[in-house]
């Protein structure tokens, strides 16, 4: 990391209140910069749990608006403004309406990749750590509609036992791992251990010893006797897996598995982003109050992982 950078940023950030909060899908120095590193819910409520003024989110769009719909009076920068999320843009409000037209009975399940008006749609907001927790936890004679990501979806059918409707969105990165990607892997490392984001393909997860989240990864590890690990998610992820268990040899599951929008975000974005309070990140109220029920009402079912 570049030091003076660091102290620079380091200053910016006592004179704003801020803290600076990054995904694990963050370079590594993104993510050494940070107050905080975790998923994105988790995040932001970490960020809400603070005195800071300003929070500095190194991520994309909706984990931004994430922390603004959970922290609004709050100053929310995302330091590259394009830095976006095509699953989450793969569905939106109108096409979420016009869904639950079809399903007048149903509730909605929202992954929280997902736009604060998508969320404002939605009776439950889910993480992929608590997707199948939240719902078990949702009555056996409603239907569910999961949105947006079919992947997960179809994870959450098979965990809960429970039929979903689901819309065919799905993760860039993640469908660009693929099950040849993890089988030359473990030809080379025959006693690694894999573990897949649910966001994967269908034939990437039955290849995994654990599907789990990207928090769900670092407990795993820090827990399993292995001493090697392929690793089916986004490539920032070896950089805190490796802090959790610095003994053990971590191995990307092919070369793909690079988010671009993730990797917008830089050392010098972060400082510009303190500097002159780039970009500032606003939900209306009405779109920020219904969103705020659905993440509110996940977080009560208080759902394992």
């Amino acid at each position: 990391m570049n030091q003076r950078l660091f102290e620079k940023i380091r200053d910016l950030k006592a004179q704003r209140r801020a803290v600076i909060l990054a995904h694990n899908y963050q370079s590594a120095d993104v993510q050494d910069v940070a107050d905080f590193c975790g998923d994105s819910l988790g995040l932001s409520i970490q960020a809400s749990k603070t005195d800071a003024e300003t929070i500095v989110f190194c991520g994309v769009l909706f984990m931004a608006e994430t922390a603004k719909v959970l922290c609004p009076d709050k100053m929310v920068l995302l330091p590259d403004r394009r830095a976006g999320c095509p699953m989450a843009d793969m569905i939106t409000a109108e096409q979420l309406r016009g869904l639950k037209a079809q399903h007048p009975d149903a509730l909605v399940v929202c992954y929280v990749n997902s736009t604060a008006e998508v969320k404002a749609e939605s009776d439950y907001c889910c993480t992929s750590a608590n997707a199948v927790a939240v719902v078990q936890s949702l009555p056996r004679d409603r239907q569910i509609i999961f949105v947006p990501d079919q992947h997960l979806g179809r994870f959450v059918e098979q965990q809960a036992g429970r039929a979903l409707i689901l819309w065919p969105g799905y993760c860039t990165t993640h469908v660009q791992i693929t099950e040849d990607d993890v089988l030359q892997v473990k030809q080379r490392y025959s006693d690694a251990v894999v573990m897949a984001h649910p966001e994967c393909s269908e034939p990437v997860k039955e290849l995994a010893d654990a599907v789990l989240s990207t928090g769900q990864m670092i407990k795993f590890v820090q827990e399993s006797p292995a001493k090697r690990f392929v690793v089916a998610t986004e490539v920032g992820m070896i950089h805190p897996l490796k802090k959790a268990r610095p003994d053990a040899e971590f191995l990307p599951a092919g070369t793909r598995g690079i988010c671009p929008n993730m990797k917008k975000i830089t050392l010098e974005k972060v400082q510009a982003s303190l500097e002159n309070l780039q970009f500032q990140i606003e939900v209306p109220a009405e779109v920020r109050l219904k969103a705020a029920k659905s993440l509110q009402r996940m977080v009560e079912i208080k759902p394992g992982g």
